[in-house]
């Protein structure tokens, strides 16, 4: 199936639906949005997360929890002199954080998407196979739908993908979804598309209407309003009090509620940590699975040429 025809295929989908296609080079008139999607967001890639591995390191947070609160126990039996009960704590607990870890970051996560300033391409990896498109030219689809489900009704989605082709093989092609459409409006997609066109164009620092900045201070107000991790919500709940303190001047500012979500947050921070920490390892080692034709163009000083043009003067094919 050639290019035109699986643009045609995809917009057919959405029938009467508000569907656009969107160019690298033309305006949507919208400010930029982050979805909530960045994986990374560097000064030469971009990294957009693909689905599949966001829930990696629940099973050692959650089981690695139980076994720091066992080596504890141990700590409590050894200061003791009960060095039987201290050998039993080391036996349970050990294999608890252990065994969940070496699981999950010895999996590879899915990789994402890749937005390459240096040599202005996309990367994709599908099965193995490594997709590309370059940047200057590129267009991508929304499209709005409304899923009608017996218990939540009518919700309204919307879709953001973009068109890349095999290396080697570029009759073979792929529509590829840049985030999940679930919630999203066209409006917030066309947003989004802004968002990649001002890092690509304008990058890697801009400002809230995607114009060029030396500050990375709005990327990072973003990117973490949108990437709120469990290890941050004790953080956020001493923010709340704060400010419920100073709109009450100081009195009867403290509720049951905020006592509750403050115990829970503490008891529960080695999980998030855990949860975090093995994500994060996880996904460095998944980033060695891009071949080397990727992996040294993400470098500072790799090379720039585009992998479009490689094909063209080598007819290259992996």
């Amino acid at each position: 199936m050639v290019v035109s025809d699986l643009i045609q295929h995809a917009r057919a989908r959405f029938g009467q639906a508000p569907s656009l296609l969107l160019h690298a080079d033309q305006s949507t008139g919208e400010k930029p949005w982050e979805m909530f999607v960045t994986d990374e967001h560097t000064e030469h890639y971009l990294a957009l997360k693909t689905g599949g591995g966001t829930d990696r390191g629940m099973a050692t947070g959650t089981l690695g929890a139980i076994g720091c609160f066992g080596l504890i126990l141990a700590m409590y039996m050894a200061i003791q002199g009960e060095w039987g009960g201290v050998a039993n704590f080391l036996v349970i607990s050990l294999p608890l954080i252990i065994a969940p870890f070496l699981w999950e970051t010895r999996r590879p996560l899915p990789l994402p998407i890749l937005f390459n300033r240096r040599t202005r391409e996309v990367y994709f990896d599908h099965n193995g196979e490594l997709y590309h498109s370059p940047w200057d030219g590129i267009q991508a689809l929304a499209g709005e739908y409304v899923m009608v489900g017996p218990h939540t009704g009518g919700m309204r989605n919307a879709s953001l993908e973009i068109l890349v082709r095999r290396l080697g093989e570029s009759d073979k092609a792929l529509l590829v979804s840049l985030g999940l459409p679930m919630g999203k409006t066209l409006q917030m997609q066309k947003g989004f598309w802004e968002w990649l066109r001002a890092y690509m164009d304008n990058g890697p620092w801009f400002d809230e209407n995607g114009q060029r900045s030396d500050s990375d201070a709005y990327i990072k107000e973003m990117l973490k309003a949108g990437n709120i991790k469990g290890t941050d919500w004790h953080s956020l709940t001493l923010a709340k009090i704060a400010e419920k303190k100073a709109a009450n001047g100081g009195k009867n500012y403290l509720e049951w509620t905020d006592a509750f979500m403050l115990v829970w947050e503490v008891l529960s921070y080695p999980t998030n940590w855990l949860h975090e920490y093995t994500y994060n390892v996880a996904k460095r080692r998944s980033r060695n699975c891009w071949p080397q034709i990727v992996t040294e163009r993400l470098q500072p000083d790799g090379p720039t040429t585009r992998l479009i043009d490689l094909e063209r003067e080598r007819g290259l094919d992996v």
